[in-house]
């Protein structure tokens, strides 16, 4: 479904079949020579067929088309690759750019089976996790963007503006002019995006719900009207929905310390004792890749309370372990 939300701005639904997300909103904003694709849905049938119809539906060619992806996220890069042309550019921040190239040195399948581990979660296939299922091809060339770099697109004068902490790197684009915000999954109505790690919980070294709460802050400084977020809804009082999203996370800050108040608990422990706002309510019944978001979303809360010392940590027989000071 395409809906034209602002003067040459497209907002195209990507489906995402057998997904609680249900669909990624990609963003095409129409430029005099040249075009811009915000982000791309899963590397899969139904995304590419939609993603095709689009393309067709708008009269516009990728060969004039370029790419902005906010983050590696599979269901936001997933289409990079098949997207691609030799006349068109890829944009992506360091991190992204590493991983659509194929060489990530801290790429998901390369700590994914630590993280199960040590999180206390019986063994999960990294098959289970859509991300990296349906993660993009092979993308030869892509260009870094950095904080403060400008992409011109016809009369937009998009500033890049890094909010990393959802993921590595994460990069939302910024018209202070028009002052509109491509958010990414920085910024979501109604639903909360997903925090998790992205290194082992036993030697990670970044506090990434840290690095979100302050990059929430960074946004929260600039002059906003429109925010277009990549899931649901666009979002008209970008302040209160992150004030809202600050809120949500003090709340489960503090859950998480409830709970640990019975002992030293794994991050899988956590996450089973934790208040989700799902269907399902019996831990057992969580399909592999809830369970993994799930366990993701309570590390990254209690590595933000290691590093404000307010809980420690502990590998024990393979298993880390959280336990209130």
């Amino acid at each position: 479904m395409i809906e034209q939300v602002y003067p040459d701005i497209f907002k195209i639904q990507i489906p995402l079949p057998n997904n609680p997300l249900k669909a990624t909103n990609a963003y095409l904003v129409k430029g005099d020579e040249r075009n811009l694709l915000i982000d791309t849905g899963f590397n899969r049938s139904e995304c590419r067929e939609a993603m095709d119809q689009a393309i067709e539906e708008l009269g516009i060619a990728m060969e004039n088309t370029d790419i902005f992806i906010t983050h590696i996220h599979g269901d936001h890069s997933g289409l990079a690759g098949y997207l691609s042309r030799p006349t068109n550019t890829v944009y992506s921040g360091r991190y992204c750019a590493q991983s659509l190239q194929g060489y990530a040195e801290e790429g998901l399948k390369g700590f994914f089976d630590d993280l199960i581990s040590q999180s206390g979660l019986p063994h999960i296939s990294i098959s289970a996790h859509p991300g990296y299922t349906y993660a993009s091809d092979i993308v030869e060339s892509v260009a870094i963007v950095q904080d403060g770099d400008i992409l011109q697109v016809g009369e937009f004068s998009f500033q890049c503006i890094e909010t990393s902490g959802h993921a590595p790197d994460h990069v939302c684009l910024y018209d202070s002019e028009r002052k509109i915000l491509f958010s990414g999954d920085h910024i979501l109505g109604k639903i909360t995006p997903n925090n998790t790690i992205w290194a082992p919980p036993a030697t990670i070294t970044r506090d990434y719900l840290g690095e979100y709460l302050k990059s929430l802050d960074k946004i929260a400084s600039l002059d906003l009207k429109v925010v277009f977020p990549a899931h649901r809804y666009v979002l008209e009082d970008g302040y209160t929905r992150i004030e809202e999203l600050k809120s949500h996370h003090q709340r489960r800050l503090e859950n998480i310390l409830t709970i640990l108040g019975k002992g030293s608990l794994s991050g899988a422990q956590v996450a089973s004792q934790m208040q989700w706002d799902l269907s399902i309510k019996s831990w057992e019944d969580f399909p592999p890749a809830q369970k993994i978001f799930a366990t993701g979303e309570a590390l990254a809360h209690l590595t933000h309370l290691v590093f404000q010392k307010v809980v420690v940590k502990e590998l024990k027989d393979g298993v880390v372990y959280y336990t209130r000071v």
